[in-house]
């Protein structure tokens, strides 16, 4: 019982929603539209579709949430038959998520309640800082190893 009123129930609808806002993306077009640049990018250059994608959605995952963006990089890949070099750079950029993962809020959610005060900016700051070259060395990484 100690365990269930533990649970922070408030997280739940919120990633009920973000499905929901996959959902409407796809039955809207847009996932199909970005499969279609997908594609024509990758066709043009494989590591400009991906250095470009994977940094995208490492901005997106940040601005939005790594779970919705990350559904989004996973079916729009999937349309548009993407390469493993795009993809793996897609999951590094929804994997280097600073501020919009889940993992995050539940975190803030805890220093919270141990009565510890967060400043949100200060919080994004360190993580910009870190975040930025962890992703071009990991991107940097996986392109010299797949070559």
């Amino acid at each position: 019982m100690a365990l269930i009123s533990a649970i922070s129930w408030s997280v739940l609808p919120l990633v009920a929603g973000l499905f929901v806002l996959v959902e409407m993306l796809a039955e809207t077009g847009v996932i199909a539209q970005l499969s279609h640049l997908l594609a024509r990018a990758t066709l043009d250059s494989q590591l400009a579709a991906a250095t470009t994608s994977g940094l995208a959605i490492a901005l997106g995952s940040n601005a939005i949430n790594n779970l919705p963006a990350g559904l989004v990089a996973s079916a729009t890949a999937l349309q548009a038959h993407s390469p493993e070099r795009v993809i793996d750079a897609m999951l590094i950029g929804v994997d280097l998520s600073i501020t919009g993962s889940l993992a995050t809020i539940l975190w803030l959610l805890s220093i919270r309640r141990e009565g510890e005060e967060v400043d949100f900016m200060q919080f994004l700051r360190i993580g910009s800082v870190v975040m930025l070259p962890a992703l071009v060395l990991a991107m940097g990484a996986r392109f010299l190893i797949g070559h």
